[in-house]
């Protein structure tokens, strides 16, 4: 007997990734040291990617659906979002004033996330082709995989601007990243 798999459509993928960040945010919470400066980088790189592919591809999408005030207030969100990151980004776990910090930046990203779940992804659910649901998830893991892996908050946050500057950033970036893990290999 063969079973056949639902193949996964966007909504479910990124509620998938909506408990892959708090999973990550308990992490950095509950870590110290190096463990916590991973958990952190992780956080970034996913939070860097899942925001730049849901303005590329949900967002335009959910317009149509959710409107146009539902879809500007969760651009703003990520705006916001995105800086904070940075600023966090730049200050490292280490600093004195990163725990206050993450926590406001915690409140801030899990109550977007809320947003999306009830104001944007049910009406994607049901004003939009189920087929299409499952194209739209296709594309935002490809854009995903040349999304920026930090936040770059003066790159812009609408889809032309992601598509223009998102690969050349995502190069530098994933370059930075692969430096700082070699880096950390050869010094243990």
């Amino acid at each position: 007997m063969t079973t056949v798999q639902k193949e996964q459509d966007v909504i479910e993928l990124l509620l998938s990734q909506h408990q892959q960040i708090k999973a990550l945010f308990t992490r950095v919470n509950q870590s110290t040291g190096e463990q916590k400066r991973d958990a952190f980088h992780e956080l970034t790189r996913l939070l860097a990617v899942h925001e730049s592919a849901e303005e590329q591809v949900v967002h335009p999408a959910a317009r149509d659906d959710a409107g146009d005030a539902v879809v500007e207030a969760r651009l703003e969100e990520e705006n916001m979002a995105k800086r904070a990151l940075a600023d966090l980004y730049d200050l490292g776990v280490d600093s004195p004033d990163f725990d206050v910090r993450f926590a406001e930046f915690e409140a801030a990203v899990l109550s977007h996330a809320l947003h999306e779940e009830q104001e944007e992804f049910p009406q994607l659910r049901t004003k939009t082709d189920p087929d299409r649901l499952i194209r739209m998830a296709g594309a935002v893991r490809a854009a995903e995989a040349v999304s920026p892996t930090r936040p770059h908050p003066n790159a812009g946050e609408n889809p032309v601007a992601n598509l223009i500057a998102g690969p050349p950033l995502a190069i530098f970036d994933k370059t930075r990243d692969a430096v700082r893990d070699w880096r950390q290999s050869h010094n243990d």
